[in-house]
């Protein structure tokens, strides 16, 4: 099945596009395929999915992990969110940028988003259930974040009011906080 993809202004950052077959009962379509993503030069293998369920103005992020960093192809399967990957690789031209798409259960758009970036999304509609595929497994000792209303990062969430954010998340510093061995180090490859 022909998938489009189509490149980010942020080195690596992908919106992904598949195939969709409608029809009287509803729909098909594949959510992922290894040779499909290799032919578009998505050369990654993915170890663990991932599925989260949010209500209305939950907003989660921006997480990463250093020592084991996670690419990420997300989709939604029911409602809609806002996606955001924020480029936090040391030495990246891109440092400190950030980008977001609208994903939803019936755009079918899907993001990948490769290591080195931190993530976090926010649920636009009444609920959403989102799935991550992700290049390494979860390693709670490794887990990081950054502040998701960072001033000099400047991340345009559509909700501004009545966001609802864990705790830990609403702790996380600043990227001009951390230092820099708690960041990745940027590899072009």
């Amino acid at each position: 099945m022909p998938l489009r993809v189509t490149e980010n202004e942020l080195h690596g950052v992908l919106i992904i596009e598949q195939q969709v077959f409608p029809d009287e009962r509803g729909f098909f379509m594949e959510t992922h395929n290894q040779d499909c993503c290799a032919d578009a030069d998505l050369n990654v293998t993915f170890l663990q999915d991932k599925h989260s369920h949010s209500k209305k103005g939950v907003l989660r992020g921006l997480h990463y992990q250093l020592n084991h960093p996670q690419g990420k192809l997300v989709f939604v399967i029911t409602g809609e969110i806002f996606d955001v990957a924020v480029d936090i690789r040391n030495g990246s031209d891109t440092f400190g940028k950030w980008t977001g798409v609208i994903l939803s259960a019936d755009n079918h758009k899907q993001i990948y988003i490769p290591a080195g970036f931190a993530h976090g999304f926010c649920v636009l509609s009444d609920a959403a259930d989102v799935i991550y595929k992700c290049t390494d497994v979860y390693h709670p000792g490794d887990d990081y974040g950054i502040l998701w209303s960072d001033e000099a990062i400047t991340i345009d969430w559509p909700i501004k009011d009545n966001l609802i954010i864990s705790e830990k998340d609403a702790k996380n510093s600043t990227l001009a906080a951390l230092a820099d061995h708690l960041l990745p180090k940027y590899r072009l490859k």
